[in-house]
């Protein structure tokens, strides 16, 4: 029997079959225990060691490290976590990650669980249309459980015996004999299938398959696992890319962990297979060695053929779980300095306020809903700062007679407009996506909350650039205000600053928590302020004591300010849910 193309394409959709189970499974536990989790990354990273621990626990229960490097990578985006808090986290998910292979040896090959798949599903469908509490996430799990061990009951099926394929015994053979050589060929051929799968499990599981039936010997396979283990960091680097510069350096620490963990231990290689070959054996499991590196699979018995998968496939897993534990152990120390080494491989780039960026807001990648959210909240509060900066300058036009010190303030002001601008249909882009997605009653008001505020807080850029277009008129016409007039706009202006003092606040902190009774009372001192002025202003005219086109301005400039205290005001309104 000849593996042709028709095999081949059975083995791909007998991968795609186990992937997208794995997928759905870990997409179904995410969204079942999402809160729980981003509890357990914000309190279990106190220091690097429980940072292990938490990785570990969550790798472990979604069953994808990909999923908790890439939620890391958002965090620490977020500026929930420190860098070195990251590199614990990285370190405990390399751990957590070998949990899938015992898995697989476990139930996969021993337990004839495929069988029990269609049970299994038969008890999740009725829990999918359960529309309270979490049932339908559980069914998602459960459902992509039984895909997940169905689709390796067909991987294994559609992966021929060597015995009924000896010439690809000796195409594999002139890969094997090179030393050395034969480890590193192996390794890149482990981070490639890793990263065109984009699954270390998945890529694992392929490694268990192809030396239980045979096709590789258990070095080899090791050597494999080796390379997948480099593989899986290039998730956490593409999550980063559009990350700032402190996503792309834990991304880095989880890069160069794997690699000198590769790299130190290919130096004592054939003695930790020796090793894992003692371990096993002392666990009662046929050696891996003895058996994986027998190729000659024609003259073996069924009860031996059984043996040698017993014992290539425990030993295959202990050699995962061994390596990274170790290399936890070797790394965990020197985790300071591997920040310290990222710090220097990703420099921050040249800081201009000037230019439009997300901060905070990937690609896309949303982990949850709630870190969603939360990267959300964070443009949303940078949203503020802009508004801020604006304000800052606007003060210094009152007082301002260098001309080109003031054509400077306009410029700025012209530019964080349009980055107000831009933010707001970035940020309101994201969230209509996010939308989009299976979201709580809670998690809907947030988002309405916050289209919302980004609309006010748009509005109210708008109202400080033509603050500043009256001002360049002013000075352009050569208009002067009196000193009482420039006292009042002054005045104003201090009070229009405290109320978006108190927005950063709100933005910055819990939206549940704003001061509503403070923000209300400065918006109605600003109320205030202008009507007062303005009944000055008109006093003023009567008596003639200043030209009717600083009058003008005078009066628009008041107006305006009272408009900007009223977006303001709406924004907290917005953030409470009031408008929604």
């Amino acid at each position: 029997m000849e593996f042709g193309l028709f095999d081949a394409v059975k083995v791909i959709g007998s991968l795609g079959f186990f992937i997208y189970g794995m997928k759905v499974m870990s997409e179904g536990i995410q969204k079942a225990a999402g809160t729980q989790l981003k509890r357990v990354l914000g309190t279990m990273t106190k220091n690097r060691y429980l940072g292990v621990l938490s990785g570990f626990l969550i790798t472990a229960l979604v069953q994808s490290s990909s999923v908790t490097t890439v939620m890391t990578v958002s965090f620490v985006n977020a500026g929930l976590l420190s860098l070195i808090q990251s590199a614990g986290i990285m370190m405990g998910a390399n751990i957590g990650t070998t949990i899938t292979a015992w898995l697989v040896s476990i139930l996969g090959f021993k337990i004839k669980i495929a069988a029990m798949a269609l049970p299994i599903i038969a008890v999740a469908f009725p829990m999918m249309f359960v529309r309270r509490g979490n049932w339908r996430f559980w069914s998602e799990f459960l459902i992509g459980f039984a895909l997940l061990f169905m689709g390796l009951s067909f991987l294994k099926g559609s992966v021929p015996d060597i015995k009924h394929n000896p010439e690809i015994l000796q195409f594999l053979q002139s890969f094997a004999n090179w030393g050395y050589g034969s480890y590193l060929f192996f390794i890149l051929i482990g981070t490639i299938l890793t990263i065109v799968v984009q699954s270390s499990s998945a890529s694992m599981t392929i490694t268990l398959v192809l030396v239980a039936k045979g096709w590789i010997p258990f070095d080899v396979a090791a050597a494999m696992v080796l390379g997948e283990n480099i593989g899986t960091t290039i998730t956490a680097e593409l999550a980063s890319i559009v990350g700032n510069v402190h996503a792309k350096r834990s991304a880095r620490i989880h890069s160069m962990f794997n690699i000198i963990g590769v790299t130190w231990m290919l130096l004592i290689f054939p003695f930790f297979l020796q090793f894992v070959e003692m371990v096993a054996m002392g666990m009662g499991f046929p050696s891996p060695l003895e058996w994986g590196n027998n190729m000659d699979l024609a003259g073996l018995s069924e009860t031996d053929m059984e043996t040698r998968v017993t014992a290539v496939t425990y030993g295959l897993s202990a050699f995962h779980t061994m390596f990274n534990f170790l290399n936890v152990l070797v790394l965990i120390g020197f985790a300071h300095k591997l920040a310290a080494i990222a710090e220097k491989m990703v420099k921050p780039k040249d800081e201009d306020d000037e230019k439009f960026s997300l901060e905070y807001i990937g690609s896309g990648v949303m982990a949850s809903v709630e870190l969603s959210l939360l990267e959300a909240k964070k443009e949303i509060a940078n949203m503020g700062k802009v508004l801020s900066k604006m304000m800052k300058h606007l003060d210094m036009l009152l007082v301002e007679k260098d001309r080109s010190i003031i054509n400077k303030k306009l410029k700025k002001i012209d530019k964080y407009e349009d980055i107000a601008d831009q933010l707001e249909v970035e940020v309101g882009q994201y969230l209509i996506k996010l939308s989009e997605t299976e979201l709580s009653e809670k998690s809907s008001t947030t988002i309405r909350s916050m289209l919302s505020a980004i609309n006010d807080m748009e509005r109210a850029a708008d109202v400080m650039y033509q603050m500043s277009k009256t001002i360049e008129r002013k000075v352009n016409e050569k208009v002067w205000f009196t000193p009482e007039q420039r006292d009042n706009l002054i005045e104003l202006f201090l009070k229009v600053n405290e109320a978006i003092s108190i927005l950063q606040n709100s933005l910055e902190g819990s939206y549940e928590g704003l001061e509503k009774d403070e923000a209300k009372r400065v918006e109605e001192e600003i109320n205030e302020l202008r009507s007062k002025f303005r009944k000055q202003h008109l006093k003023s005219i009567e008596k003639g004591d200043y030209n009717i086109k600083a009058g003008l301005m005078f009066v628009d400039l008041i107006s305006s300010a009272e408009k900007l205290g009223d977006h303001i005001y709406d924004v907290n309104s917005d953030l409470r849910g009031d408008s929604v």
